[in-house]
């Protein structure tokens, strides 16, 4: 575990960057001040890079959309892999008929909507068409009521054996600097410990969400794991994510963890970084672009 002052002298020991989205390129207040910088040396030294998320809140499309409205137009929609790609290459392959219910925005339903199933959130299944549920996925955790679409989603589960697949990992995100949010993740846990059933999960730390990233990657070019960094800012996900895929992995500041006490729950997690870095944001002075 190595302190690094500045985040450039990471990216050029790379050929491809996986970013983690949120705490790491943006926050609750916006992007991470001066992450442009990053992107434009990325561009400038040909490097690649991939935003590896856990949202499965919106289409890459919409995700990438979401940071051009921001003024961060690099990053477009062949740049992000997000969990909701494994949930519909699951469905792909192993669901071939009936309705799949979610919890989540009409934008989250894009990762699950293909021909011959039909997609319906929590709110629209009833005694009518319950017996027709083949698969409930968590994707977001808006776009619902949280009283009466979570015990629905209970009674659900009791009643019926489906697959439950949890598309976004994550437990909490911030809300500010001082609080956070329940995540979809958070709510999938608590409705996994009600029912007594074990969810499918994707998303990091799976390797599964890394593995993901890196075939698509070796469909045109050869590459290897210690070719490719992972930057994040929560040890359980991004770090432990990378970590167990084979990859290094940078700790940024930004975020979850931060630096007032990081290397507490560096400890107390025993999940090590390869690198901690304050931000993702490169210095370039003396840099002309």
């Amino acid at each position: 575990m190595k302190r690094i002052d500045n985040f450039k002298s990471i990216i050029d020991k790379y050929k491809i960057v996986f970013f983690d989205a949120f705490g790491v390129i943006k926050t609750y207040s916006g992007l991470v001040h001066g992450i442009e910088k990053t992107f434009a040396y990325l561009e400038s030294e040909k490097k690649e890079y991939y935003i590896v998320t856990n949202d499965a809140s919106r289409s890459p499309v919409q995700l990438a959309e979401s940071y051009h409205r921001m003024g961060l137009t690099a990053i477009t929609a062949d740049r992000i892999v997000s969990s909701g790609m494994l949930t519909k290459e699951y469905l792909d392959l192993k669901v071939e008929e009936g309705i799949v219910a979610y919890l989540g925005t009409p934008n989250s339903a894009h990762y699950i909507e293909r021909s011959g199933l039909k997609t319906l959130p929590m709110s629209e299944i009833n005694e009518s068409n319950m017996d027709k549920v083949s698969a409930l996925i968590f994707l977001d955790d808006e776009g619902f009521d949280w009283c009466d679409d979570l015990n629905k989603t209970v009674n659900l589960l009791r009643k019926k054996t489906i697959p439950a697949i949890v598309a976004n990992t994550d437990r909490a995100y911030p809300l500010s600097g001082n609080n956070v949010s329940i995540a979809i993740g958070g709510i999938a846990a608590m409705i996994e410990s009600v029912v007594g059933k074990q969810f499918i999960r994707f998303g990091k730390p799976d390797s599964q969400m890394f593995m993901f990233a890196y075939d698509l990657i070796r469909e045109y070019r050869q590459i290897s794991k210690s070719d490719i960094v992972m930057v994040g800012d929560t040890l359980n996900t991004d770090i432990l994510g990378g970590n167990k895929f084979g990859l290094d992995t940078v700790l940024v500041l930004t975020g979850n963890t931060l630096a007032k006490d990081y290397e507490t729950r560096i400890t107390a997690a025993g999940i090590m970084p390869t690198y901690i870095c304050d931000s993702a944001v490169v210095d370039l002075s003396g840099l002309d672009f």
